[in-house]
């Protein structure tokens, strides 16, 4: 059953809603790329943050009130009457929610915590659910009065890709008509310490596939599709393919060869029934640390041997953790509805180590193609791996 994307609400470094993040997406805008410290310990960082105030949680929902739960409903407030026709058409037990996470609210479980072990109580807005795992979906089903099946899936950085899977079986099932799915992410000291206790954080603005990289940077976002079983408009997109592995590999390292990647990146293929000849951009998983980079290229140069056209987003994001599948599908859909490409921004010096590429530059259009297809790859810690195809629906 083709799923599509008929709505999109973003949030990210780039910006808030459709316009001003394709705005400074294809112009290769990193300005939302900033240092700061504080996060980790006599050290700053290059974070993509998402300045400025947020929505505010509504009354009566205060026990979910966390950043991750705010950005959250930035992007379900750019949809909101896309959200509610769903709602009023379908009936609210047919709409289901999906969403990918892997920090929900634990920034303020943190603050509440290191409170509790200075003062021996928690601070009065503290609220344990505020740091699980189903705190997104939760809390959204709730706003909305919604009553489907509504989950979170966190399989670190490709939570949100599958979650967009995850969307597509829901209504291949016939368990729902609608689902609302994305991901969500937001900064953390613990996330950002983790990474850095990992040796995979740079300092100053990430570098991927550039003999110079040095590693990722990390941001937040908030991504919010609505998916269909119909088309809301006649120029239709919609999840074409998609394909997951798990190699199994290393908990947090890349398998060498990509042998995962490969075969996520070949099922989707399959399942959206293109060959690699007819997908004309790809956007990488590109994080800029040594080992994803060097296994992504080779990847890459296995499945596509006449090339494609692609490129990494992160240095214009940073890494969004859980929410990055679904950030970097919504750039493809972005592709499809403004017919622009979104460039690779480096310092232009290739790692004569790896497979060369063919990046996208600045200004490039997507090709004019009866059939547009794009392909979107996330992987993650413990050989995780998924790619998505996004294209214009049949």
């Amino acid at each position: 059953m083709t799923a599509y994307l008929n709505a999109l609400g973003v949030v990210c470094a780039l910006g808030r809603g459709q316009d001003e993040v394709a705005r400074n997406l294809f112009a290769g805008d990193c300005s939302g790329m900033q240092r700061e410290s504080g996060w980790v310990p006599e050290r700053s960082l290059t974070v993509g943050a998402v300045r400025g105030a947020l929505a505010s949680i509504p009354s009566g929902l205060n026990q979910q009130s966390s950043r991750n739960n705010q950005l959250l409903l930035e992007a379900a407030l750019q949809i909101e009457d896309d959200i509610r026709q769903a709602i009023d058409t379908y009936g609210a037990d047919r709409v289901a929610i999906v969403l990918g996470t892997s920090t929900s609210g634990i920034d303020e479980a943190s603050r509440g915590i290191a409170h509790y072990l200075q003062t021996q109580h928690f601070p009065g807005d503290y609220d344990y659910q505020q740091q699980e795992l189903s705190a997104p979906a939760t809390f959204l089903a709730e706003w909305l009065n919604i009553s489907g099946p509504a989950y979170v899936i966190s399989t670190a950085c490709t939570s949100s890709a599958r979650a967009l899977m995850s969307a597509q079986r829901l209504l291949d099932m016939n368990l729902c008509d609608v689902v609302l799915c994305g991901g969500v992410d937001s900064l953390c000291a613990l996330t950002l310490n983790g990474f850095c206790s990992l040796e995979a954080v740079a300092d100053e603005r990430c570098n991927p596939f550039s003999i110079n990289r040095r590693g990722i940077n990390i941001g937040e976002a908030a991504v919010l599709f609505v998916m269909s079983k119909q088309p809301a408009t006649t120029h239709a997109i919609a999840l074409l393919g998609a394909g997951a592995s798990s190699d199994a590999h290393h908990i947090s390292a890349p398998e060498p060869s990509g042998r995962g990647a490969v075969q996520a990146m070949h099922t989707a293929l399959s399942r959206a029934k293109v060959q690699p000849h007819q997908i004309a951009y790809l956007n990488l998983h590109g994080t800029a640390t040594q080992h994803n980079d060097a296994m992504e290229s080779q990847a890459v140069a296995q499945v596509f041997p006449d090339g494609v056209p692609c490129s990494s987003t992160k240095p214009m994001t940073g890494h969004t953790l859980g929410a990055a599948g679904a950030l970097e599908a919504a750039f493809c859909w972005l592709s499809l509805e403004r017919n622009a490409l979104a460039p690779h921004v480096w310092d232009a010096r290739p790692d004569p180590a790896l497979p060369a590429l063919h990046w996208v530059t600045p200004g490039q259009p997507l090709t004019t193609t009866a059939e547009r297809c794009l392909m979107s790859n996330s992987f993650a810690f413990g050989g995780n791996n998924v790619s998505l195809i996004i294209g214009d629906a049949p």
